[in-house]
């Protein structure tokens, strides 16, 4: 049974530069929940099916969690790296925010902050009995259960939703592996297949992005198939957008609509453009931005970022991307 209208507008951006990088040969984003902004995909594993434990509590004796949850469906593990700055918190506070927003049932979380072994959910002893049950290949890339000289702290956030007669869940470990590399792995477990996108942003990261590669690709702004009107649902990421700009008064920006390649090239160019225009009218009337800030334009399906040739591909190319003027 597939799920109908599932909206989920996490707190996380995905720069279209985000897909290319270094991932490894063969990866991709899951359609549902997109990376950490500068993260590469080192490890990437699809299964039609699979059995999967999440625990719930936690360690209650040598190598041993007591509270599982079991779940069985559509498998996929995504394991990243990134680079940078970033601390262990920020990836952990912006999953639950985003969870907990798009209404997400908190099944368990926990961070740990420092470098402390940590027992209870999040610690670093805990996630590796957590991923010795649901354990990967030791031949892979995957370092979560090493460290550095300068290892810091871990989290853990698992999430339910069940919508329109379909369930998902979202599984995120992470750690600071180094004070300049910060790992995380995403595993999705689809009970019954999840159709529509789960996607990423807040004013923060929009800025981080826009200063970082010149523009940001947004999957949290919806239109009906065909029209160009914006739909209600993308209120949340328009807020987020207006509060970029109200913040950052010298930011003008070039709204762009992108398609998929289903119909004519001339049609998508347009509705592109209709879509585009539709997000600036939207920005200026209801949000108070001086309309001479935003300017509205629309490519079609001339910039893919993935494959038009499968319909997770398409849900990637099918975008608003923010471009600074």
């Amino acid at each position: 049974m597939k799920v109908k209208n599932l909206i989920l507008l996490l707190i996380i951006l995905i720069s279209s530069n985000n897909l290319i990088a270094q991932d490894i040969e063969g990866s991709k984003d899951h359609p549902l929940i997109t990376r950490y902004p500068n993260s590469n995909i080192l490890y990437y594993d699809e299964q039609d099916y699979n059995m999967y434990s999440i625990a719930t509590g936690p360690v209650t004796g040598y190598r041993t969690i007591s509270d599982w949850l079991d779940v069985e469906g559509k498998f996929t593990r995504i394991y990243y790296e990134l680079e940078d700055n970033t601390t262990i918190t920020q990836i952990f506070a912006n999953y639950q925010k985003a969870l907990e927003k798009a209404g997400f049932e908190i099944i368990a979380k926990g961070l740990n902050k420092d470098r402390n072994v940590g027992k209870n959910v999040g610690g670093a002893s805990w996630l590796g009995v957590f991923y010795a049950k649901n354990s990967y290949p030791t031949s892979s890339n995957i370092l979560m259960g090493s460290g550095s000289s300068t290892v810091g702290g871990s989290c853990f956030i698992a999430g339910k939703l069940t919508k329109g007669g379909g369930t998902a869940y979202v599984i995120i470990g992470g750690r600071e592996y180094s004070d300049q590399k910060k790992i995380y792995m995403i595993d999705i477990v689809e009970e019954t297949k999840m159709d529509d996108d789960l996607i990423t942003i807040n004013a923060d990261e929009m800025l981080k992005g826009l200063r970082n590669d010149g523009k940001i690709a947004l999957y949290g702004i919806y239109f009906d198939f065909d029209k160009a009107e914006v739909k209600p649902e993308s209120e949340s990421t328009l807020i987020e957008i207006a509060q970029l700009l109200k913040k950052n008064p010298s930011i003008n920006l070039y709204v762009v609509g992108h398609t998929d390649m289903k119909g004519s090239l001339e049609y998508n160019i347009n509705l592109s453009k209709n879509r585009a225009n539709s997000v600036v009218s939207e920005l200026v009337k209801k949000y108070g931005i001086t309309q001479n800030r935003l300017s509205g334009h629309g490519v079609g399906p001339l910039s893919p970022i993935s494959t038009n040739s499968t319909e997770d591909g398409r849900k990637l190319n099918r975008r608003v991307e923010l471009i600074l003027k």
